[in-house]
């Protein structure tokens, strides 16, 4: 009998293969997919968001840990009926024009990922009207925008505003976030949240839901 907790466990390891094993071993047990999804794979992931925010691990092992659910969610993905795991809420999130930074912007996607969230990553050097685009699209509930220099800060505030010249501003809330970015920044270009990193940003994005 396979406890969700070795799932869990098997993930905090980082332990892909041993992921694989345990969610097969449970599939077989007759578990529910969606279940096995929440109660072993998202939450050994958000163990991991917490020692990340405390500084126990660091970059490499969330990266390992967040291979380890792609391992676990492979399996699960077939068996998955429509019902069977609604996401908590969909953000796009990218790098500004400009930007060509990501493994901040693809770590905040992993943890959001790892949440329960559905994740669209536009990648890098993303114009205003990509995520105008990718907004009508897809609808979300978040727009989360990364920026590494001081220099590509600006298009935040560009991407806000043709949102907003879009009429879609009030239909999503925006996210900032990037080493140069501040609260101060954030409020006065008129975003939503702001997190210093990625295990915050899972946490901001859940408060505002």
């Amino acid at each position: 009998m396979v406890e969700m907790n070795d799932i869990s466990q098997a993930l905090i390891k980082g332990n892909a293969q041993k992921v694989k094993e345990l969610v097969q071993a449970k599939l077989d047990e007759g578990e529910n997919p969606g279940n096995i999804i929440k109660e072993g794979l998202i939450a050994g992931m958000s163990v991991i968001g917490e020692k990340f925010k405390n500084n126990e691990v660091y970059v490499p092992e969330v990266l390992i840990a967040a291979r380890a659910m792609h391992a676990g969610m492979d399996i699960l993905k077939p068996f998955l009926s429509e019902g069977d795991i609604q996401p908590i809420g969909t953000v796009i999130i990218g790098t500004v024009k400009g930007d060509l930074h990501d493994i901040g912007k693809n770590l905040v996607a992993m943890m959001m990922e790892g949440a329960g969230f559905k994740v669209i990553n536009l990648g890098v050097d993303i114009s205003p009207e990509k995520f105008v685009e990718a907004v009508k699209e897809h609808n979300p509930d978040f727009v989360a925008l990364s920026a590494l220099l001081t220099t590509t800060m600006t298009a935040m505030k560009a991407t806000i505003d043709a949102l907003d010249a879009e009429g879609l501003r009030d239909k999503v809330k925006i996210l900032v976030g990037g080493a140069p970015v501040t609260q101060k920044y954030a409020d006065e270009i008129g975003a939503d949240g702001y997190a210093p990193d990625a295990a915050s940003a899972v946490e901001v994005a859940q408060s505002l839901l």
